[in-house]
C-alpha cells in the first residue's frame, strides 16, 4: 500500500504563485510514473501534469502549459507541481497520483483510471 500526501495549497491572488508537494511512501517510488489532477466543485477531474519514472519527460493539460511545472526528486520521494500566474479558474482540490506502469504515453498518463494510488488532495484558491 502506497500512501501519497499532498500539502502547499492556500490561498494566493491570482497572477500569485505556489509550489505544491507530494510526498510518498515505498522504496519503488522512482519507478512510477507521477501525475496531478485537480477538481473544481461541480465539475469532473481532471488532468494537470505527468513525469516519467526518471524525471526525463512530462506532460501537460493545455490549460496550464507553460503555467506550471511538475518535477520530481527520486531520493526524498517528493514529486512537486509549481504553479505560476495563477488564474481564478485554477481554483481546485488538486490531487497527486502514482502509476506503477513504466509505459510512457500522454494517452496513458492523462487518464485517471490509469493510476494506482491517490492523495487525499490539497485545496488551492486563486482569489480574483
Amino acid at each position: 500500500q502506497v500512501q501519497l500526501v499532498e500539502s502547499g495549497g492556500g490561498l494566493v491572488q491570482a497572477g500569485g504563485s505556489l509550489r505544491l508537494s507530494c510526498a510518498a511512501s515505498g522504496r519503488t517510488f522512482s519507478s512510477y510514473t507521477m501525475g496531478w489532477f485537480r477538481q473544481a466543485p461541480g465539475k469532473e477531474r481532471e488532468f494537470v501534469a505527468a513525469i516519467r519514472w526518471n524525471g526525463g519527460s512530462t506532460y501537460y493539460a493545455d490549460s496550464v502549459k507553460g503555467r506550471f511545472t511538475i518535477s520530481r526528486d527520486n531520493a526524498k520521494n517528493t514529486v512537486y507541481l509549481q504553479m505560476n500566474s495563477l488564474k481564478p479558474e485554477d481554483t481546485a482540490v488538486f490531487y497527486c497520483a502514482a502509476d506503477r506502469s513504466l509505459a510512457w504515453s500522454y494517452t496513458l498518463k492523462s487518464v485517471e483510471a490509469n493510476y494506482d494510488y491517490w492523495g487525499q488532495g490539497t485545496q488551492v484558491t486563486v482569489a480574483s
